[in-house]
């Protein structure tokens, strides 16, 4: 059983008891507008998209609004091996809503693995049995998984699905397993207080079905039950919010003429995207209150499904016809089949729905012994209407992506020089 060293539990004990709310899930702490992490803005990146006009003109200096945000993070080494971190932004700006697509992902597989921790109970890991029940009309059980080589649902298996093909139902039982009022109060703790993950993805419930998680249970080699989590609704309250984008969307077959409305939806800030991989790669680099519970193990098993690719993986394992090895690393590689290249490891999150494209991403060129962190979004929506899949994705979004990894490397490798 995984147990944190004395002190380290005793200070985050501190923190907690200090920071906590009077009254637990009644309400959320209202947003600080401010960013806890607000990182120095400068003309950097601006400089290096200039130097490429050919390229970035079209894509973000265009007459549409892209709504383009970019954080990029240089990691140094001195001869001791130690870090330091030279941070960038452009147009970073936390109230700029965006829709988070399938990054939220991320934070809810760190959360599983942290609340198997918390929860610290002998044979309870990653791998054990986890089977879903479901007690409302709009649930749906899991008693097995076809993709697994065991046939068994777990933590562990959700957690690869997610990270190597970004798996909407993988992330929607962990979110059933955590409970968003878990998932937001802990994320609001440690200082993410802009992020809402709120509902489930790919499926059409409304705000009120969504608070509803179905019961799970955790089984040992022998089909006892280790551990039982019964179905929950969340009690929590979020602040009202008015994030209404676009003309119009398209709704059962005809087309509203007003904004979409995003206010009940997902909300997390590229800033909160860009810490949180870090937190994966660089724990030791943030305060002690802000880094994930997780153990070397965990962390380690993180990194390497944030890296993996889906060609690499043999449980699951994948079609590369639909699944080709740069399926969910955007950034340098955007859209192209068969362009690995196998001296550049992407450990990362992607995120596309609703005209929105998101990468959050960790680099490490073996070859030239080059890191960077970057994070980046834009809106491929040029017609403004939503829900129509006519999205600039192709013709937009994925070059940006691809051209700014590109870019930013090249930078790197030049001031190596």
């Amino acid at each position: 059983m995984y147990r944190l060293p004395l002190l380290r539990l005793l200070s985050i004990l501190c923190w907690f008891i200090l920071a906590a709310p009077e009254t637990t899930g009644q309400t959320t702490p209202k947003r600080n507008p401010k960013a806890l992490y607000k990182m120095p803005s400068d003309s950097l990146i601006y400089k290096i998209l200039k130097s490429k006009p050919e390229v970035f003109d079209s894509l973000i200096f265009g007459p549409t609004d892209r709504r383009v945000q970019i954080l990029y993070t240089a990691i140094h080494r001195d001869k001791k091996g130690r870090v330091q971190f030279e941070e960038h932004t452009y147009r970073a700006d936390p109230n700029e809503y965006y829709y988070p697509a399938s990054t939220v992902k991320l934070p809810v597989a760190i959360l599983a693995l942290q609340k198997l921790n918390e929860l610290g109970l002998p044979g309870l890991d990653m791998n054990s049995t986890m089977l879903t029940d479901s007690v409302r009309p709009e649930q749906t059980p899991v008693l097995g998984d076809r993709s697994a080589a065991d046939g068994r649902p777990t933590i562990a298996h959700y957690i690869k699905k997610i990270l190597l093909v970004s798996d909407n139902d993988a992330y929607n039982r962990l979110y059933e397993f955590l409970g968003p009022d878990y998932i937001n109060e802990t994320l609001h703790q440690m200082g993410y207080q802009s992020t809402e993950i709120i509902h489930r993805l790919s499926l059409p419930l409304s705000a009120e079905q969504n608070r509803h998680t179905n019961p799970v249970r955790f089984l040992d080699a022998n089909g006892d039950i280790i551990y039982w989590k019964p179905a929950s609704m969340s009690i929590r309250t979020h602040p009202a919010r008015s994030e209404r984008m676009g003309v119009g969307y398209m709704s059962r077959g005809a087309l509203v003429n007003e904004p979409f409305d995003f206010s009940t939806k997902n909300r997390m800030p590229l800033e909160d995207l860009h810490r949180m991989v870090r937190s994966v790669l660089f724990p030791e680099s943030l305060p002690v209150q802000q880094r994930f519970l997780l153990t070397p193990t965990d962390l380690a098993f993180l990194r390497k499904y944030m890296s993996l690719l889906p060609g690499e993986s043999d449980d699951p394992q994948y079609d590369e016809k639909e699944f080709w090895d740069t399926y969910v690393k955007f950034l340098y590689f955007g859209s192209e089949r068969g362009s690995n290249d196998p001296t550049i490891r992407v450990y990362n999150k992607v995120g596309d729905a609703y005209g929105f494209l998101i990468d959050g991403a960790y680099f490490h060129d073996t070859k030239n012994n080059i890191e960077f962190l970057l994070s980046a979004i834009i809106y491929c929506n040029s017609d403004g209407i939503f829900n129509d899949d006519k999205y600039d994705y192709d013709s937009v979004g994925f070059p940006f992506m691809k051209e700014l990894g590109r870019a930013i490397h090249a930078h790197q490798l030049r001031s190596r020089k």
